[in-house]
């Protein structure tokens, strides 16, 4: 049997190898950017997790945060300073009543931070959207400490 019979007989297991180091490639460029995806979110949340300590908060499960924001920091980097989230957020900043009971409070001032921090962390660029956007909300001292 000559070589070149030989090879044009058994192309199946030059297209079968080739397949298979096609698929080996591509696994492991998707196992790659997944590895390195946790690496970044593991990161970004134990950088947040620092920065809340030292700002005075107990100290969060850096499991929840990388489940809740991730490597981009999720719902709370999109667009901060729309009129949507702002006027939502203030509504959560009431006294917690329905109806024509429903008052705004002045928020303490450490609620305010808490949510500059994780953009501090997340998006830096959206700071400046953030503050502009809260510029007419009164904070003072409220919650006892």
């Amino acid at each position: 049997m000559s070589p070149t019979r030989f090879a044009s007989e058994h192309k199946w297991v030059y297209w079968g190898a080739i397949v298979l180091l096609v698929g080996l490639m591509v696994t492991g460029l998707i196992q790659y950017a997944a590895v390195r995806t946790n690496n970044q979110t593991q990161s970004k949340a134990n950088e947040l997790q620092e920065e809340l300590v030292k700002a005075g908060y107990p100290s969060p499960d850096t499991d929840t945060i990388e489940r809740l924001l991730g490597t981009d920091g999720g719902q709370v980097c999109e667009e901060p300073g729309n009129a949507l989230k702002t006027a939502l957020w203030k509504i959560q900043q009431s006294n917690g009543a329905t109806g024509p009971g429903m008052r705004p409070v002045i928020s303490d001032s450490k609620a305010v931070e808490a949510e500059r921090i994780v953009l501090q962390v997340y998006c830096p660029d959206q700071l400046d959207e953030f503050d502009e956007a809260l510029d007419d909300l009164k904070t003072d001292d409220t919650v006892r400490r």
